[in-house]
């Protein structure tokens, strides 16, 4: 069966168990997960996910609860779960399967239906102001983490060494189709310095904690002026610097700094903060690069992008402070 009809079935056998006036389905895409807007008589716009078997039960359900903290305790408007008819937040499909372009296998395990958040993505025309907003966003929800009291059974992943590990023998195995055989010498270089900096890193209540793990831009979207975060399925443990990084990657270097004013408004940096930003910088990188390249669609984009990664590889492997600097393409001829 295609993953699209499988997808479809799981989608209208959920509507029925949700009990759903819905008038409108609308695909958004594939990612970690699946995703559907809705739009019903009653219940407004919904989010139906659908979840493969890289997630289990228990870390979805542990999601859903730390998003209840920071919609209730928090009180920031970020997607909430809603349950079904019989009171369950998580749906079973029967381990439904569907063919991906290319003929892989992928496991459709769990649905979840969940409140839309309203909202405009920016269009690259971000203003000082909103990244700001956006850096006090992302610090209020570091500091909701300190009256986060988790379940027994509460358990999201760690985004750190070993993750990273994972990420690099994916990208090694498949670097040749997106970055010529010199250039990877950089990205093999930058590897090996990463391990070394996050074990001279100590985790701790003020530096380390659950982190949203996703939030770049695309995961942002603004209301009346105010930035809400969204998807938060790569939600976990984290350094809170790490967090700050995925939204620092797509920006200028004047823009990094007017996100980090906004981020320093509300929590105080660490006197380091500037190196383990970059250290987590390149990591985000190589890991999304990893998170990609098995795509074919994303290719040409991957390869477009290389002179500038390679720029901030090099700076990186020789020690110079890049993240507020105008970085010039390298090409590797």
């Amino acid at each position: 069966m295609k993953l699209e009809t499988a997808a479809r079935d799981i989608v209208l056998r959920a509507l029925k168990a949700y009990e759903l006036d819905w008038t409108k389905i609308e695909y958004i895409g594939q990612s970690d997960n699946i995703t559907f807007k809705l739009e019903t008589e009653t219940a407004g716009k919904l989010l139906l996910r659908l979840h493969d078997e890289r997630c289990s039960r228990a870390e979805i359900l542990s999601e859903l609860e730390w998003l209840r903290h920071l919609s209730g305790a928090a009180e920031l408007v970020v997607p909430v779960g809603l349950p079904d008819s019989s009171g369950s937040y998580i749906l079973e499909t029967g381990n439904e399967a569907g063919n991906e372009t290319g003929g892989e296998a992928q496991q459709l395990n769990y649905v979840t239906l969940m409140r839309w958040v309203e909202g405009e993505h920016s269009a690259g025309n971000l203003q000082d102001e909103q990244l700001y907003a956006v850096g006090v966003m992302l610090a209020g929800m570091h500091e909701a983490g300190k009256q986060f009291v988790p379940s027994a059974e509460f358990t999201r992943p760690a985004w750190g060494a070993d993750s990273f590990r994972k990420e690099w023998d994916k990208l090694e195995k498949h670097h040749e189709v997106m970055v010529p055989e010199a250039g990877w010498k950089l990205y093999q270089a930058a590897a090996a310095r990463i391990p070394s900096e996050l074990n001279a890193m100590t985790p701790a209540p003020g530096s380390y904690g659950l982190i949203h793990g996703d939030l770049h831009f695309g995961n942002v979207v603004f209301a009346e002026g105010q930035p809400r975060a969204i998807d938060f399925g790569r939600c976990g443990y984290g350094y809170y610097l790490y967090d700050l990084t995925a939204a620092l990657l797509e920006l200028s270097a004047e823009q990094r700094r007017s996100l980090i004013r906004g981020y320093s408004s509300v929590r105080a940096l660490e006197p380091d903060y500037e190196r383990k930003l970059e250290c987590f910088f390149v990591m985000i990188m190589i890991s999304n690069y990893s998170h990609h390249i098995s795509n074919p669609d994303e290719l040409p984009g991957l390869r477009e992008e290389q002179p500038y990664a390679l720029a901030y590889l090099r700076e990186y492997v020789n020690g110079a402070s890049f993240l507020f600097r105008r970085i010039e393409p390298f090409v590797i001829a």
